[in-house]
């Protein structure tokens, strides 16, 4: 790949609840499936204001303790996404923006293969940034 080839690059949340459930929300658009709060990083953005910015738009909330904890290369996508694990304050009420039809928290074992292994990585972090292709 060249420097001037193009590929996505996004940042997304892994927040646990205190059972250590993980926060997905269902799309309401593509496949509409399950995914991690968060998306791409829009040219000029850093990927810490990109996770700011997509969590307060998804979630109506913004999220605390941001700690970089993966870095990960999606072959199928040709992506590179950061995977951050932040926290959110446990008296503020969840706002879907219109991108989302519901949340959930789900235990690990629900969990693609894809996400349990990030949600591990983070939950399992001890300084030292995981780095995983998919």
């Amino acid at each position: 790949m060249a420097f001037n080839d193009t590929f996505r690059f996004g940042a997304h949340a892994i927040i646990f609840n205190s059972e250590g459930h993980v926060l997905l929300l269902k799309r309401t658009y593509g496949d509409m499936g399950w995914s991690l709060p968060g998306g791409s990083v829009d040219p000029g953005e850093t990927i810490h204001q990109a996770l700011y910015r997509e969590c307060r738009e998804e979630l109506g909330i913004e999220v605390r303790e941001v700690v970089l904890t993966g870095f990960y290369y999606h072959s199928r996508l040709n992506a590179q996404v950061g995977i951050f694990r932040c926290s959110i304050p446990n008296d503020e009420e969840i706002k879907l923006s219109s991108e989302h039809s519901e949340y959930k928290w789900m235990h690990l074992s629900e969990l693609s293969e894809v996400q349990r292994i990030r949600a591990l990585d983070a939950m399992e972090y001890q300084g030292q940034v995981a780095s995983r292709t998919f």
